[in-house]
């Protein structure tokens, strides 16, 4: 019988035969390892599609989003509401994940075998790099990093270059004012528009699904190419980074249930009932999209709130409040921080914060690895080397990308609770 499409995607996509790929890559680099760097440009290959695809489908997907919070005439009132509480939970949730990961550690402390490994991972070893010399001219002194230089390389001077050079934090910030100002505009004019970025946003959804099916061979060829440079040894390391990662989503996950029972105003069963169908569709389908039926059911039919808010504002939080990633990016950058001991003051910190939750909101409609490769934006700003730890974070990824659905799904349906009206108690 010939597989249909879906088949073949709900195969492409799952956990068991992603460690498969995982597992026999990493075999067959560390059996045959010469060989196996020679596949490397395959993986590159793909991360590069996926990059073309990632930027259109960003910002079609914000503008998209918020031209659809004026489109109803009522929601408009919304708008401050929907501000304060995106801001609110954005802090929180980034808090708690560098709260989690600077009093863990799980990046210090490690052996000097697996740090000689990370050195040979991005072409030295780890003390090579202590001395700079420059043979012509003078010495460049490092550059500081401050509050100005952040927010003056987030405002794009052009934004055509912005795309050229692929700049997805720059584009971010063009498409969230632009959506808030094309939300103004009347809807007879508007009309055209909103139909093309509707067109835009399902035409690189379904690229990124077909780009999806060569999911399995992708992570055999990546991680065989990898692994056959490095060798295993990097990969104790991250069990402890997947332990903070889960210790930190625990958290959050208890915070937003005692949100929404405190919110619903009834009993703490009842608010638990009404989330399990959405938390194991979470689990289930690593797809925040797919629960999203579900989460309205939820939160209308189990909880009572109004059935109209929670339809606009269940796909608004879903495109554009990314907490699971956002949270997630915090601790995967602070990781990488102490695992090349790179020590962080508070501006530091703070501003592994900012950047972690505006590449949440860039992460929009992604899922997997052109989530996981996101982590690299944020690393930049402190000129961190995330592309040598790349392969592992996407070895323990099927992990994590279930804690970031299950953050994101019940997370969002929390904020949703706190941006409706309570429901009435008859």
């Amino acid at each position: 019988m010939k597989l249909n499409s879906a088949r073949i995607y709900a195969l492409a996509v799952n956990p068991w035969v992603i460690f498969a790929s995982l597992g026999l890559g990493v075999s067959v680099g560390l059996v045959l390892p010469r060989e196996a760097q020679h596949l490397a440009f395959i993986g590159d290959i793909y991360v590069d599609l996926l990059k073309m695809t990632t930027l259109p489908f960003m910002i079609s997907a914000v503008i998209f989003s918020l031209q659809r919070l004026f489109r109803d005439g009522g929601t408009s009132k919304l708008l401050l509401r929907v501000v304060t509480v995106f801001i609110g939970a954005s802090a929180i949730v980034s808090l708690i994940g560098a709260i989690v990961l600077i009093v863990m550690s799980p990046g210090s402390n490690l052996s000097s075998e697996t740090m000689q490994t990370f050195g040979l991972m991005v072409g030295s070893d780890s003390s090579s790099n202590n001395t700079v010399m420059n043979l012509y001219g003078t010495d460049v002194p490092e550059k500081t990093l401050s509050f100005a230089t952040l927010l003056t390389s987030l405002v794009p001077t052009n934004i055509f270059a912005a795309l050229a050079n692929g700049d997805a934090l720059k584009a971010l910030v063009f498409a969230l004012l632009f959506g808030l100002a094309v939300g103004r505009v009347p809807e007879r004019i508007s009309t055209g528009l909103s139909q093309a970025l509707e067109t835009v946003y399902h035409a690189c959804q379904k690229l990124m699904h077909w780009l999806s099916y060569l999911l399995p061979i992708i992570l055999f060829c990546m991680s065989a190419a990898q692994f056959g440079k490095s060798g295993v040894e990097p990969l104790h390391a991250m069990l402890q980074f997947v332990l903070a990662f889960f210790i930190a989503s625990v958290m959050l996950l208890v915070l937003a249930a005692v949100i929404i029972w405190k919110r619903s105003g009834g009993t703490l069963a009842t608010a638990l009932d009404a989330l399990r169908a959405p938390f194991a569709l979470a689990l289930a389908t690593r797809n925040s999209a797919a629960c999203m039926p579900s989460m309205i059911e939820s939160l209308v039919d189990g909880l009572g709130f109004a059935r109209s808010r929670v339809e606009l504002l269940v796909p608004l939080t879903i495109s554009l409040l990314r907490v699971g990633p956002m949270v997630y990016y915090v601790c995967a950058t602070l990781f990488i921080a102490q695992l090349y001991g790179h020590t962080l003051g508070v501006v530091e910190v703070v501003t592994v914060l900012l950047a972690s939750v505006l590449a949440g909101f860039a992460s929009a409609g992604m899922t997997g690895l052109v989530t996981v490769s996101l982590v690299g934006m944020t690393c930049a700003y402190l000129r961190l080397p995330f592309e040598a730890a790349f392969i592992l974070f996407l070895a323990v990824d099927p992990l994590c990308d279930m804690l970031r659905t299950l953050i994101l799904v019940i997370g969002n349906a929390a904020a949703v609770s706190v941006i409706c009206p309570r429901p009435l108690k008859i």
